[in-house]
């Protein structure tokens, strides 16, 4: 990640055609640095994907889209997923039976790790990184069906269409030992709170389900907006539990680049090795980005660059003085 050049002047009061033209700049902005990053390669169904692919999309609290590029092409949730999973436990068990399970901190540990699990803690040190979300699932396996959690993440994106990707849910069994071992790992430790492979069967499954760039969108505006959709006045998700995930997301969704992220875009967003991103922004509206070409952190390096842009020129970092 690079600092903007700041060739072009800030906007205080953008109208809805002066967001238009940022997201079309930001789109050809990450557009122009896929060539840079690289398909996540572990997951061989990841490494089928067009790693020049890009898509951007911006939902505002009417509905209205701002999109360019491939903003309708379905990939595998993966990471993102994440926050669905939190947002239902929140909703479901509270926030203190929650974080009795995992913890709030920035692992500063790539989102594979199990270093600090290890060696330092008992406890998952967030629900955004791998073992923390595998902890999250198994206080959601015995009392939720995978289908039940898939229905709950159609509501949350605005996404009737959301089906799970058979191919990559296979492909993710067949070469998850990384994750297996954490589930076991966690069972070793008496902290998991479900059989280690029903736990695995919902983590990898709502990894592997078929999401767009609208979906995402759909996702950050329902966040953005305390857990309302803005569109039909239906409320899914108590504010406060909406502002633990948007704090959680802004500290530890970029991965091991959170913290970067977090100084020169300051947006609450979550990535997934899949190319998804979703952005959850002042306005209430909701970024969803697709760009499976991956920075060395796993990262969109085409979304990364693209939220850069509209971060600093609409003044959406959230500790900006305006």
């Amino acid at each position: 990640m690079t600092y903007p050049t700041y060739e072009r002047e800030r906007i205080l009061n953008p109208t809805e055609e002066d967001i238009r033209e940022v997201i079309k700049e930001a789109y050809y902005n990450g557009k122009d640095k896929t060539h840079l990053g690289n398909l996540a390669h572990y997951i061989p169904e990841l490494t089928k994907r067009d790693p020049d692919a890009f898509g951007i999309c911006r939902m505002d609290r009417e509905g209205k889209l701002i999109e360019f590029g491939e903003t309708e092409t379905r990939f595998s949730m993966q990471s993102v997923s994440k926050v669905v999973n939190l947002a239902l436990a929140l909703k479901y068990k509270g926030a203190k039976e929650v974080f009795n399970h995992v913890g709030m901190e920035p692992s500063g540990d790539a989102f594979n790790s199990i270093i600090k699990l290890e060696a330092k803690s008992d406890l998952p040190y967030n629900p955004m990184i791998n073992v923390g979300a595998i902890q999250v699932c198994s206080l959601l396996a015995n009392e939720f069906e995978f289908e039940e959690v898939l229905d709950f993440a159609k509501i949350l994106c605005k996404d009737d269409g959301i089906t799970l990707n058979e191919d990559v849910y296979e492909s993710e069994q067949g070469t998850g030992d990384r994750n297996r071992a954490m589930a076991y790992l966690l069972k070793s430790k008496g902290v998991l709170q479900a059989d280690p492979e029903k736990t695995l069967e919902l983590y990898f499954k709502m990894c592997s389900i078929n999401v767009n760039a609208r979906s995402l969108a759909g996702l950050g505006l329902i966040i953005s907006n305390n857990g309302e959709d803005p569109i039909t006045g239906k409320h899914y998700l108590h504010p406060e539990y909406v502002r633990i995930l948007k704090s959680i997301m802004f500290t530890c969704g970029l991965y091991d680049a959170s913290g970067e992220f977090g100084v020169k875009i300051g947006m609450p967003a979550k990535s997934g090795v899949g190319g998804g991103v979703v952005c959850a922004t002042k306005g209430p509206a909701g970024i969803g980005i697709y760009g499976p070409a991956l920075d060395q952190y796993g990262n969109s390096i085409a979304g990364v660059a693209a939220l850069e842009h509209i971060s600093y020129r609409l003044h959406l970092h959230v500790f900006d003085f305006v």
